[in-house]
């Protein structure tokens, strides 16, 4: 019969060892992150539509 505690132990570890190194990278990916500097955003209008869709003449 197989060892169902030793098992779940087994996995049990495996995922926390996971989670560690997500969040490790996360964390890293984060510190290069805010160093960076801001992109300029701009403001792009649309042009106006009348309500079928078609551009008003």
């Amino acid at each position: 019969m197989p060892d169902f505690k030793e098992m779940y132990l087994k996995m049990f570890s495996a995922s926390e060892q996971a989670i560690t190194i997500l969040i490790e990278a996360q964390r890293a990916c984060e510190e290069l992150y805010i160093p960076s500097p801001q992109p300029e955003l701009e403001v792009v209008s649309l042009p106006t539509e009348n309500k079928k869709g078609v551009n008003k003449k």
